[in-house]
């Protein structure tokens, strides 16, 4: 956000929807290949974004080797590409959580969005297949309209409201095209790193005496660390159950009750207005969801986990936050 825009500029809703992942990313460097057949080899394509962080930092069992796939190592719009980077490496579980995110931009670019949401899926598919891997793919609530007044359940009628709905949803149907994948939709990510809602709010707060923030959207706040341990959790459980399932928080929210929450837990509550607004207020290329709540009750049955409260969840993210960049206050008692 330009730092010449005034002090009620509004808040984007979502500056980075749902996966929170870029299209290509960097990571450490994988081991030789002839590391040995005992070491357990998860690939996590997207390792930089927020979810793929937050699985390559997981206490993984002993014997398991996370492998990030870097923009050097693996071009995911290459099906070559793709298809000698499985077979060298030869992973046991591919977990796909890289994305074309760019909402709006989608709009405007909508091969791009469809070469890396959709076409890419189909590869990593394909390559998975021959090596006899397993998958796991995310998506996002973005595959729904928004237009129900209740809780989207998996089997809910998709309706996508734009380029990145419908790409994604495309990824979902070329995933599903391998009988024991798991394909995940979440939502409303945040962490402690990247670029999301969370992070923004905070530096605004820090910034700003004045903010508008959208209070007609409704989703499900989720830390990417929390997704990322429900994953590790089918995972540990040798993914019995596979198809499509929701790992969302299980409560929702506003953009604007988000925000709130954010500046308390910072100390700057009291000291910065946030101003409901509804969303066309400041009309964005593309039209998101009104509310997109994903029910996880079918994964917590499957997999006996239900993630944490997203108040709950905040809290350990900020305090994150708070030790990597601490607020004024705790700086000048330091």
């Amino acid at each position: 956000m330009s730092s010449e825009r005034g002090p009620s500029e509004p808040v984007p809703s979502e500056p980075v929807p749902s996966d929170g992942s870029e299209i290509f990313l960097d990571g450490p460097v994988a081991p030789p290949p002839d590391s040995g057949p005992e070491l357990d080899r998860i690939l996590v394509i997207g390792a930089t974004g927020q979810l793929g962080s937050a699985l390559t930092e997981l206490a993984w069992p002993v014997g398991t080797f996370v492998l990030p796939a870097t923009r050097e190592q693996l071009d995911i719009t290459d099906p070559a590409a793709v298809r000698a980077y499985l077979t060298r490496w030869r992973p046991r579980l591919v977990i796909n959580a890289a994305a074309y995110t760019a909402v709006d931009r989608a709009e405007d670019d909508p091969e791009t969005a469809m070469l890396v949401n959709h076409r890419a899926v189909e590869s990593i598919v394909e390559a998975v297949d021959a090596i006899g891997a397993r998958l796991i793919h995310i998506s996002t609530d973005y595959v729904f309209d928004g237009a129900t007044t209740g809780w989207y359940r998996e089997n809910d009628q998709v309706n996508p409201l734009g380029v990145y709905g419908r790409s994604k949803r495309a990824g979902e149907l070329a995933a599903l095209e391998l009988p024991d994948a798991l394909v995940i939709r979440t939502s409303w990510l945040y962490s402690s790193t990247g670029t999301n809602f969370v992070r923004t709010i905070r530096e605004l707060g820090r910034a700003r005496s004045a903010l508008e923030v959208v209070d007609d959207q409704r989703g499900c706040p989720t830390s990417a660390a929390a997704s990322a341990a429900a994953i590790a959790v089918a995972v540990r459980a040798g993914l019995r159950h596979h198809g499509l399932f929701h790992v969302a928080a299980p409560d929702d929210a506003t953009w604007w009750d988000v925000a709130d929450e954010v500046l308390r837990l910072d100390g700057r509550r009291d000291h910065v207005r946030v101003d409901r607004v509804p969303t066309n207020r400041y009309p964005l290329v593309a039209r998101r969801p009104a509310d997109s709540r994903l029910s996880s009750d079918a994964f917590a049955t499957a997999y006996g986990h239900t993630l944490s409260p997203w108040r709950q969840a905040l809290r350990a993210v900020v305090a994150e936050l708070d030790r990597r960049d601490p607020s004024p206050a705790e700086a000048s008692v330091r």
